[in-house]
């Protein structure tokens, strides 16, 4: 087995930082030492077979994506990253790790679902990846499988309060769920979002010839989301089930997660990027009411207004852990061809956006702002994903023992992020590695820059090149969550 030694670095972890060096042997962190030790009084450096420099900069551990949906079918088409595709894209920007979602759709057996996702991400990812399970359709044959869920690796399940007819499960439904994952230890995870009433909703606004993308995000207002946000807290009290409520937007949805946590509840809750930094009034200016440019912001739940607030709730939501976590809810879907399919209706416009190449850089310039400390930016990107979703020890830590999942990061550096080309088909200077032919982030600069991704001990990115392959990365067999009280 090989050898490497980063040196020379910054350790930064959830709890603190400090100077050291980090010792690889294989595909796990051996030692993690004070600066210039030495081994049987020889220089580390000359015994190893490979050695990394990271005088000046931050040693983290590989980020963790616990929000990501690869081929997802949605909205007639299905999401443009590929397990190659999309797994390649989160090396580039420092996450080593991924939970996807695996779909049960309606009329079919989990089994068959899950099944399909194996054979999707099997053999075809960059880095170590997991699955939740969607349960598109509660009934007996579900809820009897979920009992198989956590042999198999899998300790979280996803609900949908939303899409009727595609994903939506009732009150009912979801209390038999919770009662189960109750007695499995089972996390639930809800897209909390009031779908029945949302429906009516758009349906008004397209008839009275509101039909922009902008308007994808008022018939999603976010008195459905705090709505469906307590509701679930209120079943998961019922039912004494742990809950995890995903892609959090709005800040009466933070509230209310804070005022069950303030009760010594099992609640927990993710935000995004797009959260803390884009929002209604730039996609109005991108077109909105007149054009169709909003589209590439088109995402559920939806972008909200900045003017009421609710970008501030997301940052200090983290800063307080009311939010205990920043996934992508990565789910990309290219202009041409597919975000058009909704043009003259808001509501055929397919919900996604694509982040997770930029999670990473986009949460450090949150610690550049002021927004987060260093610590906070390695809990939140690395270390409670892992804690939540049965990963910690192996993922999440630098530590003797870990997988060596290790992130060189240059905090002199500098990240222009962006589409690769301009309309004209000129350079734009900007690039990601999405497969997507648009980007949300495009003119974010960031003031930091990933310089070596390593997962398992392999060098993936270094020198601005990638040196990663389809099939490195190995499925992860998930234990319970680490936060039940």
């Amino acid at each position: 087995m090989s050898t490497l030694l980063i040196k020379g670095g910054t350790v930064v972890s959830a709890t603190g930082r400090t100077a050291a060096d980090v010792l690889v042997d294989g595909e796990r962190i051996v030692a993690v030492l004070q600066p210039g030790s030495t081994l049987l009084g020889h220089d580390l450096a000359a015994g190893v077979d490979t050695v990394i420099d990271a005088t000046g900069k931050y040693v983290i551990p590989g980020g963790i994506d616990a929000h990501t949906h690869m081929e997802l079918p949605f909205g007639g088409t299905n999401a443009s990253d590929t397990f190659e595709s999309g797994t390649i894209a989160a090396a580039w920007g420092g996450t080593t790790s991924i939970i996807d979602f695996a779909v049960q759709k309606y009329g079919e057996a989990v089994e068959t679902g899950l099944a399909a996702w194996h054979d999707k991400a099997g053999g075809n990812c960059a880095v170590d990846y997991g699955f939740h399970q969607i349960i598109g359709g509660v009934d007996e044959q579900s809820l009897k499988a979920m009992e198989t869920l956590v042999d198999e690796g899998i300790s979280s399940y996803k609900l949908f309060m939303a899409y009727p007819g595609v994903f939506y499960s009732d009150d009912a439904q979801i209390l038999k769920a919770m009662q189960k994952a109750a007695e499995l230890g089972l996390m639930t995870m809800m897209h909390a979002e009031n779908g029945p009433a949302i429906d009516v909703l758009a349906e008004q606004l397209y008839e009275s010839g509101r039909t922009a993308p902008y308007f994808h995000g008022i018939a999603r207002a976010w008195q459905m989301e705090e709505e469906a946000t307590h509701r679930a807290i209120m079943l998961a009290d019922l039912t004494d089930a742990p809950l995890y409520v995903v892609h959090v937007s709005a800040k009466q949805a933070v509230a209310q997660l804070a005022a069950a946590r303030d009760r010594g509840k099992n609640v927990f809750g993710e935000t995004c990027p797009q959260y803390l930094y884009l929002s209604l009034e730039e996609q109005l200016g991108a077109g909105g009411e007149d054009g169709f440019e909003g589209a590439k912001w088109v995402c559920s739940t939806p972008l909200r207004s900045r003017e009421e607030g609710h970008q501030d709730a997301m940052w200090q939501g983290l800063r307080t852990n009311d939010l205990q976590m920043v996934s992508t809810d990565h789910c990309p879907f290219c202009m041409k061809g597919q975000k058009e399919l909704g043009k003259g209706d808001f509501r055929a416009i397919p919900n996604g956006i694509g982040s997770i190449e930029h999670r990473m850089d986009l949460l450090y310039q949150g610690v550049v702002t002021g927004e987060l400390t260093l610590e906070r930016w390695v809990e939140l990107t690395s270390t409670t994903p892992a804690r939540m979703f049965g990963l910690y020890g192996t993922k999440g830590v630098i530590a003797p023992g870990a997988d060596a999942d290790i992130v060189v990061y240059d905090p002199a550096g500098h990240t222009s992020i962006g589409y690769p080309t301009l309309p004209d088909g000129s350079p734009s200077g900007r690039s990601h590695h999405m497969n997507m032919d648009h980007s949300a982030w495009e003119g974010y600069e960031i003031d930091g820059h990933v310089d070596v991704v390593i997962s398992r001990g392999s060098v993936l990115v270094a020198d601005e090149e990638f040196h990663g392959r389809a099939g490195h990365g190995r499925f992860l067999k998930r234990g319970l969550t680490q936060y039940l009280t």
